[in-house]
């Protein structure tokens, strides 16, 4: 007789759903860019970047322009050494805060590396060549993708790795981060969800990244990506 497995883990309960806003592209490439800029390592030139981008922050609407304008202001009333260590605290230390997209649907296995691939095929298919010192799945490399790039592409990218994004939202949350701030603006950004979509958020945020792969499909929510160079292109 087979035996069915319990859950060990009890499902911890969603963060609060965020109605997405009405952006024109010009507001959602905005959001974008700031919390690329703001999700990356505030090292001296981080902060001296935070005035400008505060401005630029205050031009948005203001349901995105208060969760990131709250950010930078901590940011800059706590300072630069403490602001550092946080970070790494929270970004480095915590399985379900990593900023590495990947890593929500395939944890430390081999597939891992498949992914990643994958983020690079999609890079390439917009014309873009990835050229960074991090990997192409970082979330501020694909917000800044997001905000600079004028293809559908960049879209279907951060949309196939939504539950990345929202276990990063609801870790965050639990944790009263500062940095919850900008991830919610990230989603106030970004289209709604379905139940299916949520049932899965619900999943990761209980159980964390994978060890195992068994099952993951997330690799068939991206089309197969075919280089720009590789296209036809109109006579």
């Amino acid at each position: 007789m087979r035996t069915i497995a319990t859950r060990v883990t009890p499902r911890r309960a969603m963060p609060a759903e965020l109605a997405p806003l009405v952006l024109t592209p010009p507001e959602r490439a905005t959001a974008h860019m700031l919390a690329s800029l703001l999700l990356d390592y505030p090292d001296a030139a981080w902060f001296s970047r935070l005035p400008a981008l505060r401005g630029h922050a205050t031009g948005l609407p203001a349901p995105l322009a208060e969760p990131l304008v709250s950010f930078v202001d901590a940011a800059q009333s706590t300072g630069e050494g403490e602001w550092q260590r946080r970070y790494v605290v929270t970004f480095d230390l915590k399985r379900k805060c990593s900023l590495y997209l990947s890593y929500y649907a395939t944890g430390d296995t081999r597939r891992r590396g498949v992914a990643l691939v994958t983020f690079l095929e999609a890079y390439r298919a917009a014309g873009w060549e990835f050229d960074a010192d991090d990997l192409p799945d970082y979330l501020p490399a694909v917000l800044e993708f997001s905000a600079r790039s004028d293809s559908e592409i960049a879209g279907s990218l951060i949309a196939a790795h939504r539950e990345g994004i929202e276990v990063l939202r609801a870790a965050l949350e639990g944790l009263g981060s500062p940095w919850a701030d900008v991830v919610r603006a990230v989603t106030l950004s970004l289209p709604p969800i379905d139940a299916a979509t949520r049932e899965r958020f619900l999943d990761l945020i209980s159980e964390g990244p994978p060890t195992e792969t068994v099952g993951l499909s997330f690799l068939g929510n991206l089309p197969p990506f075919q280089p720009i160079s590789q296209k036809e292109t109109p006579s």
